[in-house]
């Protein structure tokens, strides 16, 4: 019903339920992770097939992925660590996400509910 005024108590309108949704964590984990996996195989692979001479020292990856090195066997250690820390990182970018729009509707219920009278609800 448009211009209905949006009450405490009652549930959101459909368009601001959708626009509202949470995101889903476990799939924008998988999204994330396969995107940075396959991104850190694929540069290694880069780097294996065509030796560029002044590109970044990917090497330094190993630093952080155990058992990654430039090599066939590296890339696939990498898609592995890649995939496991995009996943990580894309899971908890959803939960912050989802963590604060429902504190921000609840502050926003909760302003709507003390902007109305307060005899209106005896």
């Amino acid at each position: 019903m448009p211009g209905r005024a949006l009450n405490a108590e009652g549930p959101l309108p459909p368009t601001l339920a959708r626009a509202f949704a949470p995101v889903h964590k476990s799939a924008l984990g998988a999204a994330a992770g396969i995107v940075f996996g396959t991104l850190v195989a694929g540069l290694t692979v880069f780097h294996v097939v065509a030796r560029p001479v002044h590109a970044p020292e990917i090497s330094l990856l190993s630093q952080y992925f155990y058992g990654y090195e430039v090599s066939w066997i590296g890339a696939v250690v990498g898609l592995f660590w890649g995939f496991l820390t995009g996943f990580v990182a894309g899971w908890f970018m959803a939960f912050i996400r989802n963590f604060t729009t429902a504190v921000w509707l609840v502050i926003i219920r909760a302003r709507a509910a003390l902007s109305q009278p307060f005899l209106d609800h005896i």
